[in-house]
């Protein structure tokens, strides 16, 4: 399986059973690599700039409580 279109087909053809046990390994596997994306960009410095206008705008009282 080398491309997407082949990866589509097989899936499509996936038992129900199947089908089930690979949407969980891939929601597991999504999230593994969002959270590693959101690591790099926190390390990086990425998410300063938005960090900083989220605590400018609690100190300056444009916040409120959920």
């Amino acid at each position: 399986m080398n491309t997407v279109t082949e990866i589509e087909d097989a899936i499509g053809k996936l038992p129900d059973e199947d089908l089930v046990a690979l949407r969980a390994w891939f929601a597991e596997f999504d999230a593994a690599v969002w959270d590693r994306q959101f690591e790099r960009d926190v390390a990086e410095g990425r998410l300063d700039a938005l960090a900083e206008e989220a605590l400018a705008d609690w100190r300056e009282g444009r916040c409120s409580d959920l």
